[in-house]
């Protein structure tokens, strides 16, 4: 996935890897490990993450959204963290309304109370179309969602963004997702390169 910021320019490239496929009880349960590189090429980060798939529906934990350097700034707080997963059925269909996810964390540090939520919201398919990026041309649904992230503590901080998000048949990961805040384009990424 290349990485653009709201003007068009690449900030980097996130590079997914399917570590390891195995089989629990019913599902498919895909290891992911991801390396973030710099415009320049240079690594940034690796992370990793699990889907699951029962044959009819995918599931991605919602930390998978956090990444792994905030992920790390909570260490200090003792964050324990539960995550309502990130569902796509296998079959999509415009006007379909997906299911909520969310992710969150309580923890404190010295007696200091922190709690952290990110809810995903109002994720519905909204159209098909033809879509062409750098991996190729695709025959792909859109998906908007609100996305709304907290940190309470000392002080609060809130974020609100809105995405959209296109998915094709026979592809784990999005081929193409816009983060916008108020109406302003702020970031995009776009599947370029399928190994």
């Amino acid at each position: 996935m290349t990485s653009f910021d709201g003007k068009g320019k690449s900030t980097g490239i996130l590079k997914y890897k399917f570590a390891k496929v195995s089989r629990e009880g019913d599902n498919t349960v895909i290891d992911i490990t991801v390396e973030g590189l710099s415009s320049k090429g240079k690594t940034e980060f690796t992370q990793k993450l699990t889907m699951r798939c029962n044959g009819n529906e995918s599931f991605i934990d919602a930390s998978s959204l956090v990444m792994e350097d905030q992920m790390k700034s909570f260490e200090s707080f003792n964050m324990k963290f539960t995550s309502n997963d990130i569902v796509y059925p296998n079959q999509l269909s415009v006007g379909e309304s997906l299911k909520d996810a969310s992710l969150k964390g309580t923890g404190d540090m010295s007696g200091i109370p922190i709690t952290f939520d990110m809810d995903i919201t109002n994720r519905k398919v909204v159209a098909q179309e033809k879509l062409k990026v750098g991996a190729g041309e695709f025959d792909a649904y859109k998906i908007t969602a609100a996305n709304k992230m907290t940190t309470k503590t000392i002080a609060n901080i809130s974020l609100e963004l809105e995405t959209v998000s296109y998915r094709a048949p026979g592809v784990l990961w999005d081929i193409k997702t816009e983060t916008y805040r108020k109406g302003k384009l702020m970031s995009t990424s776009e599947l370029s390169k399928i190994y």
